[in-house]
């Protein structure tokens, strides 16, 4: 095995970047790939969790992550394919939301 020095280092970084690393730590160590757009996805959900499939595809489309609430359903379904998303509901009022695995942290001091 190969040996790791522990680094104390502080730095300040946006809440959304803070989010992404901690998803694509997880998804480095599940040997899990996702795409640069899926991780917008991944971190739209986690800002926003418990979301309405219907308003999270608005949201994505409107911030132009995805160019149409289609691809933003059919994103979603690959990531819940994934494990990364779960969705819960009755057929019309579906919510999605960010995998308890993940464990992501969104406020106060996060490492």
């Amino acid at each position: 095995m190969t040996k790791v020095s522990k680094v104390d280092k502080k730095v300040r970084s946006t809440r959304d970047k803070v989010i992404k690393y901690q998803i694509l730590t997880y998804c480095f160590f599940k040997n899990i790939k996702v795409s640069s757009t899926e991780l917008e996805l991944l971190t739209e959900l986690s800002k926003n969790n418990g979301i309405e499939v219907n308003e999270l595809c608005q949201q994505l489309s409107v911030k132009s992550i995805y160019r149409t609430k289609q691809s933003a359903r059919n994103a979603i379904t690959k990531a819940e394919k994934k494990t990364l998303i779960i969705k819960n509901g009755d057929a019309r009022k579906k919510r999605v939301y960010i995998s308890e695995d993940l464990n992501i942290q969104i406020d106060g001091i996060i490492f």
